[in-house]
């Protein structure tokens, strides 16, 4: 069972930019879908992007044109990189992997607020 361990949240400006990095922990070659989440407070959580094997991407409407999803084989990580950020981009951040079944890290906060 792989681990995933992200960082690069906090606060950032309406306005700005921020990298998130997902660190995958282990092997798995069964991994088909690699995937970021968000949760803002009192909501359900929702997929941002996510990244297949064949690294086609796919993304919420509501980030298209300001967030980019990739993968570093090599590094064996998973990044977000988020700009044009607005308030309403406030939440806890998730990192997935889908092998079949469903593994999250432990989520991390990013706040735009000035």
């Amino acid at each position: 069972q792989v681990q995933l361990v992200e960082s690069g949240g906090g606060l950032v400006q309406p306005g700005g930019s921020v990298n998130l990095s997902c660190a995958i922990l282990g092997t798995n070659d069964k991994i088909y879908l690699w995937a970021w989440y968000r949760q803002i407070a009192g909501k359900q959580r929702e997929v941002v992007a996510h990244i297949r094997s064949d690294s086609v991407t796919t993304y919420a409407d509501f980030v298209k044109g300001r967030f980019t999803i990739s993968r570093d084989n090599a590094k064996n990580t998973v990044d977000l990189q988020m700009n044009s950020l607005k308030p309403e981009d406030t939440a806890v951040y998730y990192c997935a992997v889908i092998d079949g079944h469903f593994i999250w890290g432990q989520g991390i906060q990013v706040t735009v607020s000035s």
